[in-house]
């Protein structure tokens, strides 16, 4: 019995030694079996960083996948990358020449001493870590063939996402998390790749550039390429999100529902898109997403729809077409509704025949040229004698009274199968220039019928036109086929030469509904992303949004509480700044100097409509200059004024304003009570027997500041006829005396003198040394009562 227990203790030990070198061992030799950079880049590992470069740079020149097409080129650039950046690093060489192991073991190596720690203590393994280094071989091995480079990215795979959408996987190197996804992402490739989709894998240790240019910051992720937009898959990674993810990459008007109701307007809208109609009879209820692929791939030749078995909507047209039920049914219509040109049956309709049937009749029979693009896959350019192909045009018009002609050529095409020649028509409305050069020396008729050749990619063509016009009567359609015919034998039978211009895009007024479209596609793809809070990708659109908001609001905010831009531009000094420093006894620079912007002086009335805008309701740092005046001095007044502060119209926060005291008298009085310090000066010259003279006082009112400074007329004497100079400079010896000098001045002074001094006192009004009266309130004018 103690043997039996001995022997099972010593049973397990073993267990525990052999599952110890295994796990101490297994990676170091899996790792330099599999991968040795001195092997790979041909050194000694006595090679020097120098002699490593020097390498390098030879070797990735010679396997660069840009320049070398063979097939292990894209393998061998990658091991040759890989290889320099191990060496060029000091450390990471000194670990591999000691113990192996690359950087991305080393960190592995650290994780599995824990987990044999772990082992040790719990007797329990980790499944994921055996399970990811014995299977990591196999999984690298199937993303092989769909790893992607930037170059590649950029100069093949964006250009043909526009036929076919790509789903792209982001991984790593020891990146445990891709574990899980692995068997699901391969079942997905595999099913998705047979029906047309494009894969991509990019390994974010050898191409960070790309997963940058991706907006890929974490692996594992997963995104989804249409059309050169990129778009991100957040949802759990199951079968049916993946494939979901991809029906709605699509755009959701590439097949149309067809029933008993629509057929017809369906399938005779041929000639308004000018391309052939495809139905797809199944008796599933939604469109299967290889029919949904296919259609993507060929949108811009042929229309697709989709008619549902199981409706009753649909049981005239499937009697209609004689379609049988128990298995799948495209039919491929051209120019005839009643009768399909081509049709295939089959239990499991695979890519390639549908691929097969749809590529065989991109084009109607008879298409007609509405852009450059059209014109040079119907007419390529010559190559070779044998592969010859020549472009029967006819220039015609969609009037109805070309319709049988039309019709005519039509069916003559039908008739003819040779592969040599390609039938076409034009609108000569529609395409102008293309008719001009090619009918110039014609006799100018209805209809006409060229047989060309293109020559070069440059335009040029040899062509020549079938004489007589086009009706299509059985003589016309005998001489048609007389001129073919000779030209089979002698292809110099095209004896005229032009270069064509480039044909107009007849679609091109169908540009902004397709911008719409695209417009809500990526309305719709935003949506999506703050859904998911994708913060990190949506980082550049949200800084774009919040930067234009805050250029907007900011613009507005600024003209309502500041001064104008064109103010800021010339730096003028404003008004609050000059005065507040006036208090602090540091005057600021003249600013008179100012060019005038107009030539006149604009002067608004003071009235009690203008009242609340020019002044009570003042931009800050804006002044409002009121000259007072009455009805009798009001010519004499205002021309004196404008010609006083003509030079301080160039100033953006001066305006310019009378009041009239016939009107407003009591409103002047009343403004002064709250100003005393006015008050006492206008005190000090009044005579008891005479009331106060405001005429040709001018009044500075900050509206916003709700103060005031005060211009008084001052009497220079130039009309005087005595000597009024030395007489205003003398003392007087009683009032008496003074109030007879002042009346005697009054009476010989002519009224428009009393402004001689108001340029003087605009100068130190923009100095800002003027003394301001402030007062509580302004008063109202609508309430003063007139005064008569």
């Amino acid at each position: 019995m103690k043997m039996t227990r001995l022997r099972l203790v010593f049973s397990t030990l073993q267990v525990v030694v052999s599952i110890f070198l295994l796990v101490s061992c297994c990676p170091a030799s899996l790792a330099a079996g599999e991968f040795d950079p001195y092997t790979v880049l041909g050194v000694g590992k006595s090679a020097t960083q120098a002699e490593v470069k020097k390498v390098y740079k030879k070797l990735a020149r010679e396997w660069h996948p840009d320049k070398n097409k063979s097939p292990g080129a894209e393998d061998m650039f990658i091991k040759i990358t890989k290889s320099y950046e191990l060496l060029s690093n000091e450390e990471k060489r000194a670990n591999y020449d000691r113990y192996g192991e690359t950087a991305g073991n080393q960190g592995y190596a650290q994780q599995q001493r824990q987990q044999f720690q772990h082992f040790h203590d719990s007797f329990y393994f980790d499944e994921s870590f055996f399970h990811y280094q014995f299977n990591k071989g196999s999984r690298d091995f199937a993303d092989t063939k769909y790893m992607l480079h930037f170059s590649q990215y950029m100069n093949d795979i964006v250009p043909d996402s526009f036929k076919r959408p790509y789903l792209i996987k982001i991984t790593s190197d020891w990146c445990f998390s891709c574990i899980h996804i692995e068997p699901v992402w391969k079942e997905v490739v595999q099913e998705l790749e047979a029906l047309g989709m494009g894969i991509g894998v990019v390994d974010v240790g050898y191409e960070r550039r790309l997963a940058n240019h991706l907006g890929a910051h974490r692996t594992p992720s997963i995104l989804g390429l249409i059309n050169g937009k990129v778009t991100f898959f957040h949802y759990a990674v199951v079968r049916e999100h993946l494939r979901q993810f991809v029906e709605n990459l699509l755009p959701a008007r590439l097949v149309e529902k067809v029933t008993d109701q629509n057929y017809m307007q369906f399938l005779n809208s041929w000639h308004e898109e000018n391309k052939p109609h495809v139905l797809l009879f199944d008796q599933v209820p939604v469109v299967p997403l290889l029919y949904k692929l296919t259609a993507f791939a060929y949108k811009d030749y042929v229309r697709f729809g989709y008619v549902d078995q199981g409706l009753v909507e649909t049981e005239a047209l499937l009697q209609q077409y004689k379609i049988n039920t128990y298995a799948p049914t495209m039919l491929l219509f051209k120019e005839s509704t009643d009768k399909p040109v081509d049709i295939i049956q089959a239990r499991g309709m695979k890519k390639q025949i549908i691929d097969e049937f749809v590529s065989n009749n991109k084009f109607l029979l008879v298409p007609r040229l509405v852009n450059q693009k059209l014109f040079e896959e119907l007419c390529p350019v010559k190559q070779f004698h044998r592969r010859r192909k020549y472009c029967v045009l006819l220039v015609t018009s969609g009037e109805d009274s070309f319709t049988n002609g039309n019709e005519e050529f039509l069916s003559f095409a039908a008739s003819n199968t040779k592969e040599i020649f390609r039938f076409a028509y034009v609108y000569q409305k529609q395409q102008q220039a293309l008719c001009d050069v090619l009918l110039k020396d014609k006799e100018r008729v209805p209809s006409q019928v060229l047989i060309l050749e293109r020559r070069n990619t440059a335009g040029k063509v040899s062509y020549k036109a079938v004489p007589g016009g086009w009706n299509g009567s059985e003589e016309e359609k005998f001489q048609l086929q007389e001129q073919l015919e000779l030209l089979q034998k002698d292809p110099a039978f095209l004896t005229s030469v032009a270069v064509l211009p480039e044909l107009n895009n007849e679609f091109a007024s169908m540009f902004l509904l397709q911008w719409i479209y695209a417009a809500y596609d990526y309305v719709s793809q935003i949506g999506d992303d703050l859904l998911h809070n994708n913060w990190r990708e949506m980082m550049p659109l949200l800084s774009l949004i919040f930067s234009a908001l805050f250029i907007l609001f900011g613009t507005v905010i600024i003209q309502a509480f500041s001064d104008s831009s064109d103010e800021k531009q010339t730096k003028p000094k404003t008004k609050e700044g000059p005065q507040n420093n006036s208090e602090n006894g540091s005057p600021n620079a003249n600013t008179s100097s100012r060019a005038p912007k107009k030539s006149f002086v604009e002067v608004t009335e003071l009235t009690d409509i203008t009242y609340i805008s020019n002044l009570v309701r003042l931009r800050p740092g804006h002044m409002n200059v009121v000259l007072v005046l009455t009805d009798a001095a009001k010519n004499a007044l205002l021309s004196k004024f404008a010609k006083e502060v003509y030079s301080f119209t160039g100033s953006l926060t001066l305006h310019f304003s009378f009041l009239n005291l016939d009107k407003h008298k009591e409103w002047m009085e009343s403004l002064l009570e709250f100003a005393q310090d006015a008050v006492q000066i206008d005190s000090d010259e009044d005579d008891s027997q005479h009331k106060a003279d405001y005429t040709g006082y001018v009044l500075a009112l900050n509206g916003h500041k709700k103060y005031l400074c005060l211009f008084k007329p001052v009497y220079t004497g130039e009309d005087l006829h005595m000597d009024s100079s030395s007489s205003s400079r003398a003392s007087s010896s009683s009032r008496d005396e003074a109030a007879t000098r002042k009346k005697t001045a009054s009476s010989s002074l002519q009224i428009h003198h009393k402004l001689d001094r108001l340029g003087l006192w605009m100068e130190r009004l923009l100095e800002g040394t003027l003394p301001r009266y402030y007062i509580p309130s302004w008063p109202g004018l609508d309430k003063i009562t007139t005064s008569k």
